[in-house]
Formats: structure tokens, C-alpha cells, sequence
């Protein structure tokens, strides 16, 4: 049997990074193929080796993304991935989340050449992909303490975020006590989308996760666990989401390698 041409592994964060780091994830590909990047209601922050970072060493944020994106996997690339909580990004990474919406930046252009330099440094000397991870950990530690945690606002978001999964935005602003805009422009500010789009993703995962934990699902129970309206509506969000239908993004997820 050929061996795996991707190994992955989820690592989870330390005690004084739990609050900004929902999970560390570590990536490394033997031979080129392609992959699929889902997207996730967090920012997450990636290091970069081998052939398609730029000096064979670098990182990222990546902001929301709405939609799935595909691509070329090249041989002996590793990425270790740090998926922040909501809320966080002010703490670790110095702006909200607002500015990296749909975008990849990087992360000099958040932490400046000086800062970025050293942990490229501490990156560049990691024996293995765990020790990478070990020594960004180390890094957004020291970040979070110096900017004091999160932001006001941030508390906020996450409650309204908490309540999202189940109840529609009109709700949740009542049981805050705040406007519907209000909490528009607040989840935009910490979040990087709106309460609906929010909604929408994490929708779209729970569906997701659960057909692919029982690959003999109905669609339409798990369109109704996940909150869709009905099967229609499920398949619907997934054309717009992964540009296929949910039976076929599944059959992309058994042969090509899921990124972050």
C-alpha cells in the first residue's frame, strides 16, 4: 500500500495560549497534489517551508475567507498553522480582524521587518515541524502578554458568536440588549464578516463534519441537524461555498489533502 503523500497533525495549544489559539495544525507533503484550503470563521497564522514559501521560510495571516479554495501542493512543503480564537487577532497579530477579511498578508506587514525577522530566525533553526510549532507558540505567548489580551468589544463578539449557532441575528441582538447594526459593525470589527456570513460557515461545517464522520448520512437529516432550511438550502450554501455539490466535495476530501 503506498504510504500517505500528506501527514497531518493537530496540536493543541498550552495553557497560556489556549485563550488566543483554538488549535495548531502541522502539514507536511512527500509529492505534489492538489489541495483544498476550507474556510473558517477564525484568522489563522501560517509558517511556511520548503519550495512555494518565499526564501524556502516565510508567514502569513490569513483573514475569513467565504469560500473554498484549491491548490498545488508542492513536494516537501511543511506548513504549521495557528488557528486563533475569535477575537484575538487585535492581541496577537495588532489589527482586527476587519482588515484581513478575504486577504493574505504578510506578516512583516503586521509585525514589521524587525519582529518578523526574529521569529524567522527561531523558524529557521526548529528541527522538525513540532518544534516550529512549539517556537511560534512561544512567540504568540509573548505577543498576547504585551498587548493585554483581547480588546473591549471582543467578550462581546464571542457571546454573540456562541449564540449565532443556533438563533437568527435579529435574537441575538435582543438577548444582548444592543441594535442589529450595532452588532453588525461589532462582529465585522472582531470577526471579519457579518452575524449572517458567521452563520453561514459555521453551518456549512457542521453539515460537512457530520457527513463525513457517517459517509451513509441522509442529507436531509444532516441538513436539518445543521440548521439548514431544508436539503435544497444545504446544497445551495455548498455551491456557493465549495463551487460543488456536498457529495462531491466529500469525494475531493478523500483524495486530496485538507489544509489547516
Amino acid at each position: 500500500m503506498q504510504a500517505p503523500a500528506v501527514h497531518n497533525a493537530r496540536i493543541a495549544p498550552t495553557v497560556p495560549t489556549a485563550a488566543a489559539v483554538a488549535t495548531f495544525f502541522v502539514s507536511e507533503c512527500d509529492h505534489d497534489m492538489p489541495g483544498l484550503s476550507l474556510p473558517r470563521p477564525e484568522i489563522q497564522l501560517v509558517v511556511r517551508f520548503g519550495p512555494s514559501a518565499r526564501g524556502g521560510l516565510d508567514v502569513h495571516a490569513m483573514g475569513v475567507r467565504q469560500q473554498v479554495h484549491r491548490k498545488l501542493i508542492r513536494s516537501g512543503q511543511r506548513a504549521v498553522t495557528a488557528r486563533l480564537h475569535l477575537g484575538a487577532s487585535e492581541a496577537v497579530l495588532g489589527v482586527r480582524a476587519s482588515a484581513l477579511a478575504g486577504r493574505i498578508v504578510a506578516l512583516e506587514d503586521l509585525w514589521g521587518d524587525a519582529a518578523t525577522r526574529r521569529l524567522l530566525d527561531r523558524l529557521a533553526g526548529a528541527r522538525d515541524s513540532i518544534d516550529a510549532a512549539a517556537l511560534l507558540e512561544s512567540v504568540i505567548i509573548e505577543r498576547v502578554a504585551i498587548a493585554g489580551g483581547r480588546r473591549p468589544g471582543a467578550q462581546r463578539t464571542l457571546d454573540a458568536a456562541d449564540r449565532l449557532r443556533r438563533r437568527k441575528v435579529n435574537a441575538v441582538a435582543a438577548d444582548l440588549g444592543v441594535s442589529e447594526r450595532h452588532l453588525r459593525r461589532v462582529f465585522r470589527e472582531h470577526v471579519g464578516v457579518s452575524p449572517k456570513a458567521y452563520a453561514r460557515l459555521v453551518r456549512f461545517h457542521r453539515a460537512l463534519g457530520a457527513a463525513r464522520a457517517e459517509r451513509h448520512a441522509s442529507w436531509a437529516g444532516i441538513a436539518a441537524a445543521a440548521g439548514y432550511y431544508d436539503q435544497a438550502h444545504l446544497i445551495a450554501d455548498f455551491r456557493a461555498i465549495a463551487g460543488v455539490t456536498p457529495q462531491a466535495l466529500l469525494g475531493e476530501l478523500r483524495v486530496g489533502p485538507l489544509l489547516g
